[in-house]
């Protein structure tokens, strides 16, 4: 079995608990499901949201999900002038037999904009 990475992002549509967790909750459920995991594969999460995003951890979500023993890290993304508004971003460490080129990235919302090449897969 290795240690292997999944990434994702996806946008809020403001900067309310409700938008931040709903969009957070969408793409940790899109990843669980299109890389088929089981709770008990994840290692850990590190979430960054941009600085325009305030009202919530992102991390509240995913104890939310049910990922009540997995080691969880938010952190804020830094200012970059042109980058993306409201953006969540992720990352979760798995244990898995999948080959890195079987792992499915997830990119939603106006986040398809970063990797286009792997939004529609």
């Amino acid at each position: 079995m290795a240690v292997r990475a999944i990434r994702g992002a996806t946008t809020a549509e403001a900067n309310t608990r409700e938008a931040i967790l709903d969009a957070t909750l969408e793409l940790i459920a899109e990843i669980e499901e299109k890389n088929d995991l089981k709770r008990a594969d994840a290692i850990s999460i590190i979430f960054t949201v941009t600085q325009d995003l305030t009202a919530v951890f992102p991390a509240v979500a995913a104890r939310d999900f049910g990922l009540t023993f997995v080691p969880l890290l938010d952190m804020a993304a830094p200012a970059i002038d042109g980058s993306l508004e409201k953006c969540i971003r992720i990352m979760i460490y798995i244990n898995t037999d999948k080959t890195k080129e079987e792992i499915n990235h997830v990119y939603l919302r106006g986040a398809k904009v970063l990797r286009p090449d792997l939004a529609g897969k």
